[in-house]
């Protein structure tokens, strides 16, 4: 892992475009900014507002318009970049032949971890998926798929993780696990970007920021501002 005073997330002049003439809106505008080392960032919007676009092209999943984004100081989408970054997306996606413990086995070992059975156990218990563990999750209720891929996300070592909307479906004592696994991440240093319609969860943030249609409307503390006005413009 890579141990340095470089930003965990360098982003630069970032836009999104799916517009046929100079006219339309994009999808994001030109974006610029910096998450350090050990940062937790809320990121909220209204629907449509850019945040599934973003987390896209920050994992390397989405092709930009135009602009830079570096995990670490490399390229989003390098080798080195994708060893940092653990994404977490909105809607998790499966092999079909996999069990959920083959995916986690797998996962692991791409990223270099060996021993990785006590890890995986713990994940699963703590997710309440113990008596699922030999199952396919594709073929998983969608709390429990959201759980699945809840595991996978952190079953492998990372500095960067990037979260798009982790809580729906989600039971309390899923949102509970999820929570403890932040906290765990953060405390250990690691960086996390989770975009979220769970205003509560904004409170637990070092770092709010809004987007509305596409620009940022708001990045600063979470605590100096009004958080439901930013994202339903009340």
């Amino acid at each position: 892992m890579i141990a340095s005073a470089t930003p965990a997330l360098t982003v630069r002049g970032l836009t999104k475009s799916y517009g046929v003439t100079e006219d339309d809106r994009p999808a994001l505008a030109p974006l610029d900014l910096e998450v350090p080392s050990g940062q937790l960032v809320a990121l909220v919007g209204h629907n449509g507002s850019g945040k599934t676009t973003f987390m896209r092209m920050l994992a390397g999943l989405l092709d930009p318009t135009g602009g830079t984004v570096e995990v670490h100081g490399q390229p989003r989408g390098s080798i080195e970049a994708r060893a940092e970054l653990s994404y977490l997306a909105d809607q998790p996606t499966f092999y079909d032949d996999l069990s959920l413990r083959e995916h986690l086995e797998f996962v692991a070992r791409m990223h270099g971890v060996s021993d990785w059975t006590g890890t995986a156990e713990q994940l699963v218990g703590a997710l309440g998926l113990t008596d699922r563990f030999d199952q396919l999750p594709t073929t998983f209720s969608r709390g429990l798929r959201q759980k699945a891929a809840i595991a996978i996300a952190f079953v492998r070592p990372f500095t960067l993780l990037l979260v798009d909307e982790p809580f729906v479906g989600l039971d309390e004592a899923g949102k509970k696990a999820l929570l403890g696994l932040f906290d765990e991440a953060h405390a250990r240093g690691a960086a996390l970007v989770v975009a979220t319609h769970e205003l509560g969860f904004v409170t637990r943030a070092d770092r709010l920021i809004a987007l509305s249609d596409g620009e940022v409307r708001y990045d600063g503390a979470p605590g100096d501002t009004d958080v439901h006005a930013l994202v339903f413009h009340a």
